[in-house]
């Protein structure tokens, strides 16, 4: 298995612009709908991984591993955070 910030890229999920990952419109849709089941749900946890599990296990499917899921949860977690701070201060 590639690296995790490796297989993100691959997948299109991520990009690198000079030193630094950026989130895809893939991605940013993926999490859009992960927020959107999430309220529709009643969910009102605050924590970041809940809507990027959602959308990792939307895109690589339930019977992605689980040990492969946090890995990928931890490789994205930090930029969509990043991602999330700019879009709010801009």
């Amino acid at each position: 298995m590639p690296a995790p910030l490796e297989r993100l890229i691959a997948d299109g999920l991520l990009r690198v612009e000079g030193t630094t990952h950026r989130t895809t419109r893939r991605w940013q849709g993926a999490m859009a709908r992960a927020a959107r089941h999430l309220v529709e749900s009643g969910e009102r946890n605050e924590d970041l991984r809940v809507p990027i599990t959602f959308a990792l296990i939307e895109i690589y499917g339930a019977d992605c591993p689980d040990a492969e899921l946090v890995e990928l949860i931890d490789a994205i977690g930090p930029i969509e955070a990043a991602e999330l701070g700019a879009r709010r201060s801009a």
